[in-house]
């Protein structure tokens, strides 16, 4: 076990944030700490990580236990480098311990020039050698371009000062540092706020592999679905743990509600029951004893609390007023541009589909694409290239990001009243009380209300809109996950046409009937939802890394022929190339279980028990290098029999 709570609590102002709070953390765990704004997960984060206090009633309360081998990387919410050091040099300052250790190495190597002490130089410098190549320190350049490239900074930039960046870049590069120090329990803040579609891709596949713990706070339920196997959830200050992924949490969560509910409900007719019983029967002489037996039993139950809902639900409902045609939409050849036409600049050079009544697209991309643009380009806001042909009576409804359509000046009642001046005070207020903007927050100006406010106030006026073509840029930006499903029900529930521009993977996967991918070469549009998009794309790139392997093959193949091999194959060299198969087959099979091993032996050479006692260090590292050597031996028998093939 790595960490372990016992009753952690804390009080904000004379509220109760959380309360009694237990959680294990063992050396595999993938938890995803979830819950609504507010409720305390990034305190619960602070408090592990001694930046905070829990607040104790008793001396068994706010219990706290790590063990000695852990360590902690903790990525706050919005946490960024800042720094003179170039990008590469800042990277390797995750492994100073191993650089120390590289340093000392050098100065004993010249000691031995030298002539020091031998037998102690010796025993130190091994000892030190085992701990260097148990970190892997020979591989330091290697993982820190990996790790760079995959969080999208190309060696363009890596001798750039990490105080030139934006913010966001800023960010990258804080989480890029913390996955090289390899901590065994990371700990990642809403990691995925700062990062476009392609390193969010990466990062989930980098962790899914992490040798550490993991806890993780997110809203991006997709994230969670690919990262994690237990999820933790805050409400009303109390954590409630659920196995699997937020996929499953869904389903067991309305299982635990249906359940509790049952368990209440019952125990309330029992209750009324009893109740009944007594009322009736505690006056009367010959059943007085009774009574207060049932009275007794009565107070004896342990009440079941009536299950809660914390995040209250939007209410979305998104209703066209009339039907178009089944033909909504053709799209042709249309050219995605930003910039004046002398000075223009080509982000996609076509773009063709066909868009059908009642079919949802998802449009994707990394930053920069034109995704936003192109949602205008279609509303005819910008100037293009190419053809697009709306059928007849379409109206469009648009969720511009940022909620740019909204007057700032103007106040949410306002905004509404505006738009449907037939509307009664009483309807534009119960309108705005189904996307949660209530009381006073009616009469507050828009430019005053948060970004999720202004994302509701958004959705209240596209309901009253009734456009039969819905478009949306990135819509669930500042909501939190109720509100995200609501808006995804909505969706789902709409029998219009939806275009969608989003980062969401959640929502996309569960509202879209159709994919455009948008790159800076080309479009491909794909008819199928976006679980099916994503594995068509992730089998592309497998193929085409085993065309890259072809080739070289092909051009191994080529060699060998220039030197002289024979095309001619006869039935015994035939036998003698399917040997050869058989035995690099037995070989990759080999080195597998090999690399198991070292990586096993490595873990246990870095422990502290090893390191420390030298004649079992010893062991250990003959036993490293043996394996080494089994290795490297097969490896090149391996590289020789594929260079034959």
């Amino acid at each position: 076990m790595l960490l372990s709570l016992t009753n952690v609590s804390k009080i904000f102002n004379g509220e109760v944030l959380l309360k009694n709070i237990s959680l294990n953390v063992e050396e595999n765990s993938r938890i995803g700490i979830i819950g609504a704004n507010g409720c305390g997960k990034t305190t619960l984060f602070k408090i592990i990580c001694g930046q905070m206090l829990p607040d104790k009633e008793t001396e068994c309360d706010g219990i706290i236990v790590k063990a000695a081998k852990t360590s902690i990387g903790f990525l706050e919410q919005n946490c960024s480098l800042d720094s003179d050091s170039a990008v590469f040099d800042e990277m390797k300052n995750a492994f100073s311990d191993i650089e120390l250790i590289r340093a000392r190495m050098r100065e004993l190597e010249k000691a031995m020039e030298q002539g020091g002490n031998e037998l102690e130089i010796t025993r130190e410098y091994d000892n030190l050698l085992a701990r260097f190549e148990a970190r892997d320190g020979w591989n330091i350049d290697v993982k820190i371009k990996t790790v760079l490239n995959g969080m999208g900074f190309g060696e363009e930039v890596w001798q750039r000062k990490v105080n030139s960046f934006s913010g966001g870049e800023k960010t990258r590069l804080a989480i890029a540092k913390l996955l090289l120090e390899e901590p065994n329990l990371l700990m990642l803040d809403e990691p995925t706020n700062h990062l476009d579609f392609r390193t969010v891709m990466w990062l989930e596949n980098y962790l899914s592999s992490y040798k550490g713990a993991l806890l993780i706070i997110s809203h991006d339920r997709y994230f969670l679905d690919k990262t994690v196997n237990c999820i933790c959830e805050i409400e009303d200050g109390t954590l409630r743990s659920y196995k699997g992924n937020y996929s499953q949490f869904t389903e067991l969560k309305a299982q635990y509600i249906a359940q509790r509910m049952k368990e209440y409900e019952e125990q309330q007719k029992e209750i009324a029951k009893l109740e009944d019983y007594v009322a009736r029967n505690l006056v009367r002489a010959s059943t007085t004893k009774m009574a207060q037996s049932r009275r007794t039993a009565l107070e004896k139950i342990e009440r079941i609390e009536k299950p809660k809902v914390y995040a209250k639900p939007l209410k979305l409902r998104f209703e066209q007023k009339c039907v178009p045609p089944f033909d909504v939409l053709d799209v042709r050849n249309v050219e995605i541009a930003v910039g004046k036409r002398s000075e223009k600049k080509v982000l996609v050079p076509s773009v063709s589909f066909e868009l059908k009544r009642g079919e949802r697209l998802g449009i994707v991309g990394e930053n920069g694409t034109g995704k936003s643009t192109f949602l205008k380009i279609l509303q005819n806001m910008l100037p293009y290239e190419g053809k697009i042909r709306w059928a007849d009576n379409v109206k469009l409804s648009y969720f511009e990001q940022e909620s740019a359509q909204l007057d700032f000046e103007k106040t949410a009642f306002e905004e509404i009243h505006s738009r449907m001046p037939a509307m009664s005070d009483f309807e534009v207020r119960s309108l705005l009380g189904s996307v949660l903007i209530t009381g006073e927050e009616v009469f507050k100006k828009v430019g005053n209300l948060s970004g999720g406010e202004r994302v509701k106030l958004s959705f209240a006026v596209m309901q009253c809109e009734k456009g039969n073509v819905m478009i949306f840029d990135e819509p669930t930006n500042h909501l939190d996950i109720a509100a995200k499903e609501s808006l995804e029900k909505a969706i789902s529930a709409f029998e219009g046409t939806v275009i969608v521009v989003s980062h969401d993977r959640y929502l996309l996967k569960s509202v879209c009937t159709s994919i455009l991918a948008l790159t800076g070469e080309k479009s491909e549009f794909f008819s199928c939802g976006f679980e099916e998009y994503a594995e068509i794309t992730q089998k592309r790139e497998e193929e085409k890394q085993l065309l890259l392997e072809e080739r070289k093959r092909e051009e191994a193949a080529i060699k060998a022929k220039e030197k002289g091999a024979s095309v001619y194959r006869s039935k015994q060299q035939r036998a003698l190339d399917a040997q050869r198969r058989n035995r690099i087959n037995t070989l990759e099979r080999e080195m597998e279980k090999l690399q198991l091993q070292q990586d096993e032996l490595e873990a246990e050479i870095a422990s502290e028990e090893v390191f420390s006692d030298y004649k079992l260090m010893q062991e250990k590292c003959a036993e490293l290098e043996n394996i080494k050597q089994s290795y490297n031996d097969m490896f090149d028998e391996w590289a020789m029999l594929c260079e034959e093939n």
